[in-house]
């Protein structure tokens, strides 16, 4: 009887450590996805200074919207660097409209459309933007599998024993889940 009930004991044991490993590899998960966003949010950081000057040589009455890209890069750097998620989201959301709206606008400056290094950069930024966007499609597949795990049982009780809590998805503001209005931006 007494090998029965250890034999019990230490299955309950090995599942239980499943459960925890399995649980500790899905956070691993979302701490990798943030760091492939972060990687990529780096990058374009230290390309948009270039993009703006580049710009400034050109649209000397345009400040205001180079000002707006600024401000945004700075406040992604800033949610970037606390992890705050929800922050983070709401700034990527000024940040792509703030570029939306300068790449709208250097439609109206031809010299600089046609100067090779903004040509260059914006290429590069687009590419970057897409591949964030890529990224932060799966952060939010590896935060949603952790938190559809530590709401089921019996991984529940163990998450809850061992101090397992959700995480936040990056969200999307819901201006920028609008369609666009290239019309609207070629007025400003």
């Amino acid at each position: 009887m007494q090998i029965i009930l250890l034999g019990l004991l230490v299955a309950a044991v090995v599942y239980v450590i499943m459960i925890y490993n399995g649980l500790v590899n899905l956070r691993h998960n979302i701490e990798k996805a943030w760091a492939n966003i972060d990687v990529l949010l780096k990058q374009r950081h230290e390309e948009l200074p270039k993009l703006v000057d580049t710009c400034k040589q050109y649209m000397q009455h345009e400040q205001a919207t180079l000002q707006q890209v600024i401000q945004a890069r700075s406040r992604v750097q800033e949610a970037s660097q606390h992890h705050d998620v929800a922050a983070l989201g709401a700034a990527e959301s000024a940040l792509r409209s703030g570029l939306g709206a300068l790449f709208a606008l250097a439609e109206s400056y031809p010299e600089l459309k046609a100067n090779e290094q903004f040509m260059h950069l914006q290429a590069r930024i687009s590419s970057l933007e897409n591949a964030i966007a890529d990224r932060r499609e799966f952060y939010n597949e590896s935060v949603n599998l952790h938190n559809v795990r530590i709401a089921q049982f019996p991984d529940l009780l163990v998450a809850r024993a061992l101090g397992f809590s959700r995480e936040a998805m990056l969200r999307f503001a819901r201006s920028e889940l609008k369609d666009v209005d290239i019309a609207a931006r070629f007025k400003q």
